[in-house]
């Protein structure tokens, strides 16, 4: 006897991958579209807006990246013109980043397409299953695997 049709799908790591890549590329069309950053340059520029002075460590540890990647990543923004890389005061090998005044425009003209992306994920997921993907994301996030 075949599963019905109508059964849910529980291959929830495959299912996360290819959320993550749908969400990912229509989110970096709009992103690019509306203010010329990627989602994992928006995502490199909130750390630096919500911690001015961070560095690349960190920043990587915050997005969950490696350093290499990371470094890139500051490259193209540094490079954009979108945040600017000094010397750290005390730690030698270290940089620290802060958003420029591109940087922070480049935030501001994402603004409306995440509201407007994240309305409409609202509107598939509802307020509740939206509040509780969230939540649950949030926890695999911090899942010590």
């Amino acid at each position: 006897m075949s599963e019905p049709a109508a059964e849910a799908d529980l291959r929830l790591y495959f299912l996360l991958q290819r959320a993550a890549h749908h969400l990912r590329t229509t989110a970096d069309r709009r992103l690019v579209d509306a203010a010329g950053i990627t989602t994992a340059q928006l995502g490199a520029l909130f750390a630096v807006q919500d911690r001015p002075g961070i560095t690349q460590q960190q920043l990587a540890r915050t997005l969950g990246l490696r350093e290499s990647a990371v470094t890139g990543l500051v490259t193209r923004l540094t490079t954009a013109g979108l945040v600017t890389k000094q010397a750290h005061p005390s730690e030698h090998r270290a940089v620290v980043l802060d958003l420029t005044d591109t940087g922070t425009a480049a935030l501001r003209a994402a603004q409306p397409e995440i509201d407007r992306f994240n309305a409409e994920l609202r509107a598939v997921l509802g307020d509740d299953g939206f509040a509780g993907t969230a939540v649950a994301l949030r926890r695999l996030v911090e899942w010590g695997v």
